[in-house]
């Protein structure tokens, strides 16, 4: 998509402010803009932070919620690079799709060094899965039988080809030490049911997707989780080991954050990851958690925006090697 078309697309997007946020802000105010239509994960993660920013006093008056649907985030994107890039009042509901699609070049040739990411606060965490009659124990076992025969395994994912979770064992694959990645099978079907019903009926030797895909198949005994791709086990399934404890220390959730315009000052920037830290800290943001599937996964400041260049050149090298992008 041409900048052309961005900013035509810009001037038809349709944005919707929150009931309860106010119809006119002042300068002063906050604006958090969800790059989608109302509901879903962008439109939450604005409307969650900003409705918790105002209740414990982070910001002394409402966030305004702009929801600016279009090309997969790349319309809000290409719209603060352009035009809001010093914004400091502005903050923009992002997640792993944002960091893959950069990554990707999905956005019309704009890069992710463009804005600065300021902080993650909860995430889906990713996993891997085989059904419960497996051979596979554990994330060794899996690793082992690939690095000996590539084409013994397949994975079954929800998300397409070069998509988050097909990267998602080649991330664990690379810190085994394993290159060919081209080799590594891979089934891109409709949603993470589909892909735990390819594994549980044999289709497939392990499914890669999120843990809010795979809760009541764990609940009914059809599959066994071998790997949670967090820093720390998930409260409430303490019984799946981590990556990292076995061996392969990756993390790859589907997070849910902010960044903010590129060129507002450390300052600010710090100011924003204090106010971010905040929200993470509250019992509301507990409580919204709890309601909504996820789990803590809090990075902010320099420490989130380090984890997000690592994971953007990551995505980058894997997509080349796999054909996605050039």
């Amino acid at each position: 998509m041409t900048k052309r078309i961005l900013a035509a697309a810009l001037a038809g997007a349709v944005m919707t402010v929150g009931a309860g946020f106010g119809t006119v802000a002042s300068a002063q105010a906050t604006e958090c803009i969800a790059p989608a239509n109302p509901g879903g994960g962008w439109d939450f993660t604005c409307r969650q932070i900003g409705k918790i920013l105002f209740d414990i006093g982070a910001v002394d008056k409402p966030v305004q919620v702009t929801n600016m649907p279009g090309a997969g985030g790349g319309l809000a994107y290409n719209h603060v690079v352009s035009e809001r890039g010093d914004d400091a009042d502005l903050i923009v509901a992002a997640s792993s799709a944002t960091t893959t699609r950069l990554a990707q070049n999905a956005y019309a040739g704009m890069t992710a060094d463009q804005v600065r990411f300021v902080g993650a606060i909860g995430a889906d965490p990713g996993v891997i899965a085989v059904a419960a009659d497996s051979p596979f124990q554990s994330l060794g076992d899996l690793v082992d039988a690939i690095k000996a025969d590539p084409g013994s395994v397949a994975f079954a994912g929800g998300s397409a080809v070069g998509g988050f979770d097909h990267l998602k064992p080649l991330m664990i694959l690379k810190e085994a030490g394993f290159t060919d990645i081209t080799k590594v099978k891979y089934i891109g079907v409709d949603g993470g049911a589909d892909a735990i019903t390819q594994t549980v009926g044999g289709f497939t030797q392990a499914m890669t997707g999120d843990m809010s895909e795979i809760v009541s198949f764990l609940a009914n005994g059809d599959i066994r989780v071998i790997a949670v791709l967090t820093d720390e086990r998930v409260p409430g399934f303490e019984q799946i080991p981590t990556a990292t404890e076995q061996g392969f220390p990756v993390v790859a959730v589907n997070w849910r954050g902010l960044y903010v315009p590129k060129g507002i000052s450390d300052d600010r920037f710090n100011e924003w990851a204090g106010k971010l830290q905040q929200v993470a800290d509250s019992a509301e943001w507990a409580e919204a958690m709890a309601a909504n599937g996820l789990a803590p996964f809090t990075r902010v400041g320099g420490d989130f925006q380090s984890y997000v260049d690592s994971l953007v050149s990551d995505i980058n090298s894997m997509s080349k090697e796999l054909g996605v992008i050039q």
